[in-house]
């Protein structure tokens, strides 16, 4: 190896030292609250009460996760959360193939000014809208329903999908639909047959991101649904009542329940997800 090429070698040393520790950094982020709260369910009352504090649990239990669904409504919060959050998905999906179609394929008068307004729409802050969004929702009666959460959950996630599927419909070739509508398809057969098939990895990840943007939500479903027969996952287990001291143990427990679908999602769909992130990516 020449002199020069190792000189470039060694200048690019601390740059990518700093990049694993960045990346380690991170990783420990995530990790470290996942593992304590994980041994935290399996501790009981007693144990996480008692002084010097035990990292790991001295006699592990699963009794936790069968009392967070014997005490608690837990079973009502995730069937809550299940449905807010498929039916926001569908309409995501639904209404931004349509558009996201319409932004890469037809010539939009101030299409640039769209763009641009999708982009603001996905940084808006939902704490601005949330006091006239309760307002608008009392007035019409629709405050501890599902419709409360599913309509503000499909608007917030919109913007993104949008984007999203647009930039996967931009790189499928227009002569595939030329020739489904040569062959009697119209458009928006064209669209739903062809055009969306084709643009699977990039459906499946509008369809995720919406779909945790949902699950996860905690201001709206906190406001919009004061009914307890109403809440969902996150407000449920915010709203976890101990008899006599906070009940940690049936928190930590309900959190890792809570975690259980989307993981399973992430872990069964992992590779259309990579492949839509990075393909979106070198496109856009």
């Amino acid at each position: 190896m020449s002199a020069p090429a190792r000189r470039g070698r060694r200048s690019q040393l601390p740059l990518r030292l700093g990049i694993w520790i960045a990346g380690l950094l991170v990783l420990l982020n995530g990790i470290i609250p996942l593992g304590w709260m994980l041994l935290t369910s399996l501790k009981t009352s007693a144990e996480l009460n008692q002084l010097p504090i035990t990292y790991l649990p001295q006699a592990p239990t699963l009794a936790n996760y069968g009392d967070v669904f014997s005490q608690q409504p837990m079973l009502r919060y995730l069937l809550n959360s299940l449905i807010v959050g498929l039916s926001a998905t569908v309409l995501c999906i639904w209404i931004g193939t349509m558009a996201g179609y319409a932004l890469a394929r037809l010539k939009l008068r101030r299409r640039n000014l769209l763009l641009s307004l999708l982009i603001g729409l996905s940084l808006f802050p939902t704490v601005t809208i949330l006091v006239p969004l309760f307002q608008v929702m009392r007035s019409v009666g629709l405050l501890n329903t599902y419709p409360a959460l599913i309509l503000p959950y499909t608007a917030l996630s919109l913007p993104v999908t949008i984007l999203v599927l647009m930039s996967f419909f931009s790189g499928i070739p227009r002569d595939l639909e030329s020739a489904a509508m040569v062959d009697g398809c119209t458009r928006l057969q064209a669209l739903w047959r062809v055009v969306v098939p084709l643009a699977a990895p990039g459906v499946f990840t509008a369809a995720i991101l919406a779909f945790v943007n949902s699950w996860d939500e905690f201001l709206l479903a906190l406001s919009l649904t004061t009914a307890q027969s109403m809440h969902t996952a996150p407000v449920g287990i915010t709203l976890f009542e101990g008899e006599f001291a906070f009940p940690w143990r049936l928190i930590s427990a309900a959190l890792v329940v809570a975690m259980i679908p989307i993981t399973v999602m992430i872990v069964v769909f992992q590779e259309r997800v990579v492949s839509g992130l990075t393909t979106g990516g070198l496109k856009g």
